[in-house]
């Protein structure tokens, strides 16, 4: 397919290196910042853009991938072309694109980009979503070229699974920080966590998380917990969250346990 990235970000970034990758043609990258769209384009053997009415008419496919607060203003303006229209946003509804045309549609890749480290998109879950039957069978077989994972996944269904990604995803990389900080306050370096965090992640790959819980709180050691309060308590926001987690982590091992 003839397809203009309108993005230049960590989304757009993959896609068109696994479009170009499937033999897909990009023919366009769309950004506000000539310069980033340049070096997406340079890639991908595309033209840069940074003017949407510069868009050329020949392309069979519009990818959005933008901030979530821009896809429906940018979908107004390329309805005008009549060409099928998709956005990768998790959290945003399909009617923001049906608002303005009905060749529309959401490919969305369940995964946590950063441009400077590759990614196997064979491995990335596709989530498909579109304005009808046909739609959906055109955008399956274009995901399936660059994805051996492709779901049919409505726009209630992926705002869940996208509240899911943040737990699984953002907090976790959130509490990480939070571990290099206080390891760094006491001269420790982080790398004696990356095993550690690496067997977590690889346990969950064959079993579901609440049945691999372990430490203080799983073990409801009212003591060490007690003893890592008190080694936060120039923090305190950090004691909220160490008991919030705690407790709730509590209520789940319970729970497991078949307890009231």
């Amino acid at each position: 397919m003839h397809t203009t990235i309108i993005g230049s970000g960590n989304v757009a970034t993959h896609l068109a290196a696994a479009f170009k990758n499937a033999g897909h043609r990009i023919v366009q990258v769309y950004s506000r910042n000539m310069q980033n769209a340049a070096l997406l384009a340079y890639h991908v053997k595309a033209e840069p853009i940074d003017d949407i009415t510069n868009i050329d008419p020949n392309t069979d496919l519009f990818v959005i991938a933008i901030k979530d607060d821009a896809i429906g203003l940018i979908a107004e303006q390329l309805a005008s072309y009549k060409k099928l229209m998709v956005h990768t946003s998790g959290a945003t509804d399909l009617y923001t694109l049906l608002a303005f045309s009905d060749n529309v549609g959401v490919f969305y890749p369940l995964q946590t980009f950063s441009k400077t480290k590759e990614v196997d998109f064979r491995n990335v879950p596709l989530c498909i979503e579109a304005a009808d039957e046909n739609i959906a069978k055109q955008l399956t077989a274009l995901a399936q070229t660059i994805s051996n994972k492709v779901y049919l996944i409505d726009s209630a269904q992926r705002k869940i699974l996208h509240l899911a990604a943040v737990f699984a995803c953002n907090f976790p990389n959130y509490l990480y920080t939070i571990a290099q900080q206080i390891l760094a306050q006491h001269q420790l370096d982080f790398e004696l966590l990356r095993p550690l965090i690496l067997e977590t992640a690889q346990k969950v790959q064959v079993g579901l998380p609440a049945t691999m819980q372990t430490g203080p709180a799983a073990r409801n050691d009212g003591i060490t917990m007690n003893n890592h309060l008190q080694l936060l308590k120039d923090t305190p926001h950090l004691q909220e969250l160490y008991t919030l987690l705690s407790q709730d982590i509590i209520k789940l091992d319970k729970g497991s346990h078949g307890d009231k």
